[in-house]
């Protein structure tokens, strides 16, 4: 019963069905969005690394939180961007189920990380003189172990899960990946089991994650509030304001997309919100972190000038 016992060895994604003009758009617009995902996750990890007084917790798990969403997105664009202008757009049904796999995995770790470090910010916030026994090098490391195991625990289940599954076609799936909603509509058996684990393995990851986030920011507003000074509360309110901005942006592209598929939504529409929580997330997710964040910003400052003054020239002694 747990066998797939289908001889279906390749699927056939649509893609986008716009037209050839529109498609040139949409490619040049993917490829950019790309791009300046991994510009700027790239960007931040060497930046993390390269500057001593970024080593601390809060930055640890955020150069992890690049990684993945490098990952994560990689799991999904190079095929498609590939992909877009051919008439026959062909996935073996191994490779189908490897960017299921590692599309879901990066899903899951990026759910665990985000709870990670709403922890993280809980304990330095709420906790400042316990902190470091808090939150120490071997815990985060730890922290992270977890949240990578987690997430790729995450993507065994629900591909594990395909497997049950029969596909004797067929073989198109109306889609620019292989996404769950997708390859269950393929199926020509019951989906219902697989329906069931997904359900709950997603509650388990996805909801233990989103509690921890919820009651680690009600203890660190909590705590902020009883800050009387107004330049006391800023810089915890910016870190807050960005962690909450990513988990806001993650979490609710995932559920709006799982309430979107519920509905019965287009094809087409859905398309458009995987484009938006597998590619323009990981790219908001860096820019946020950035753009909000005092340390960064004045770390970036340093590393133009460091890299102004590498390149001046020489002065030539007579």
């Amino acid at each position: 019963m747990g066998r797939n016992i289908s001889m279906m060895t390749k699927f056939i994604l649509l893609g986008f069905s716009e037209p050839p003009e529109l498609q040139v758009i949409l490619f040049v617009l993917y490829l950019g969005i790309y791009f300046m995902t991994l510009a700027w996750n790239l960007g931040l990890i060497v930046l993390i690394r390269l500057e001593s007084h970024l080593h601390s917790p809060m930055y640890f798990f955020l150069g992890n939180l690049s990684f993945v969403d490098i990952s994560y997105t990689s799991s999904i664009a190079p095929k498609m961007l590939c992909d877009f202008f051919k008439q026959q757009k062909t996935i073996s049904f191994v490779g189908c189920m490897a960017q299921f796999f590692f599309f879901i995995g990066m899903g899951g770790t990026e759910c665990c990380l985000l709870a990670a470090m709403a922890y993280d910010r809980y304990a330095a916030i709420s906790n400042p003189l316990l902190y470091t026994a808090l939150i120490s090098p071997t815990i985060c490391v730890r922290m992270t172990t977890t949240a990578y195991a987690g997430g790729f625990l995450t993507g065994l289940v629900q591909t594990r899960s395909m497997f049950w599954l029969h596909f004797c076609g067929p073989q198109v799936i109306n889609h620019f990946f292989c996404d769950l909603q997708p390859l269950l509509n393929l199926s020509c058996s019951s989906t219902f089991l697989s329906q069931v684990v997904n359900f709950l393995v997603v509650c388990a990851v996805g909801g233990m994650s989103a509690l921890v986030v919820l009651v680690s920011s009600g203890y660190i507003i909590a705590v902020v509030m009883k800050i009387h000074s107004t330049q006391g509360r800023t810089k915890p309110f910016n870190t807050c304001a960005s962690h909450l901005t990513t988990v806001i942006l993650f979490y609710g592209s995932g559920l709006f997309s799982y309430l979107h598929s519920s509905a019965g939504s287009s094809q087409d529409q859905d398309k458009v919100v995987s484009v938006f929580y597998g590619a323009v997330i990981p790219m908001l997710n860096s820019i946020t972190y950035s753009l909000q964040n005092k340390e960064i910003k004045d770390a970036l400052k340093k590393l133009r000038e460091r890299k102004k003054q590498m390149s001046s020239p020489c002065l030539r002694v007579p």
